[in-house]
């Protein structure tokens, strides 16, 4: 029975997140002419009212953790896990400042999605060597802009009984290559609401984001890339840990 509650949510709230969605539709295309910068800033702006809009409609309320304060005025590379088809409509909730998250380039095919998330992102595709380097190329462009980027480290899910899986090299490449500070954030209630196992079973409830202290790169040069992803992979899991954040644990014994 709870699970046939939990698939009359699901449905109700992927009817929702669409209707929503072809609301703010019409503004994106009118944004999308602004160019990338203006022009994307704007299309994330729309993405954070549509975030404010659907997320009640359907139950979900976000507390915010900050360890330390937080300067919206500054930029950054964020980091954070990648555990729940739910953490791409939860970015808009999470970062309330100018950004460019790095997202996977087949999403751009699915219609109407698919139009504002090219416009308000910076896509990849991993199995190609030339994008990703594309890619890398056009996140610099972006933060010689004062434009924070958005990188899940992990790239896909974390599938696995551990908090997180092991990370790529980009995001910390290109932080020591633009000198610009990492700021780990977690989002650790994503898995709760909506695990990867299906779409038909979320449920209502709290998301927690915490945001922790930034890891500055001052002194860092390429050969410390390895050194920084450690660091960083290291202060993550010890928080999700600490906050008994959700990932798909192994089975009891």
């Amino acid at each position: 029975m709870f699970r046939i509650l939990k698939a009359l949510y699901s449905i109700y709230a992927a009817i929702t997140f669409i209707a929503v969605m072809l609301l703010i539709f019409p503004f994106a295309i009118i944004s999308s002419f602004f160019g990338r910068i203006r022009g994307g800033n704007m299309v994330y702006r729309l993405c954070m009212l549509w975030a404010d809009v659907w997320f009640p409609m359907i139950g979900i309320w976000y507390k915010r953790i900050y360890e330390v304060p937080h300067d919206k005025s500054k930029q950054f590379i964020f980091v954070t896990n990648h555990i729940s088809y739910l953490d791409a409509a939860i970015i808009p909730k999470a970062y309330r400042q100018s950004i460019r998250p790095l997202g996977k380039v087949e999403m751009r095919k699915v219609q109407v999605f698919g139009f504002i998330y090219k416009n308000a992102i910076v896509t990849v595709d991993r199995s190609n060597p030339e994008n990703r380097a594309n890619s890398v190329r056009v996140l610099k462009s972006i933060i010689s802009k004062g434009i924070s980027v958005l990188v899940f480290p992990e790239g896909t899910f974390n599938m696995g009984t551990m908090p997180l899986k092991d990370f790529y090299d980009g995001a910390f490449r290109v932080s020591i290559e633009t000198q610009t500070p990492v700021k780990p954030v977690l989002f650790l209630d994503a898995y709760r609401r909506m695990p990867f196992d299906s779409l038909f079973l979320m449920t209502p409830g709290i998301s927690r984001i915490v945001y922790l202290e930034e890891i500055p790169v001052n002194g860092y040069t390429i050969e410390n890339v390895k050194e920084l992803k450690e660091k960083v992979y290291a202060v993550m899991e010890k928080k999700l840990l600490e906050y008994n954040a959700a990932w798909r644990k192994p089975a009891k014994k």
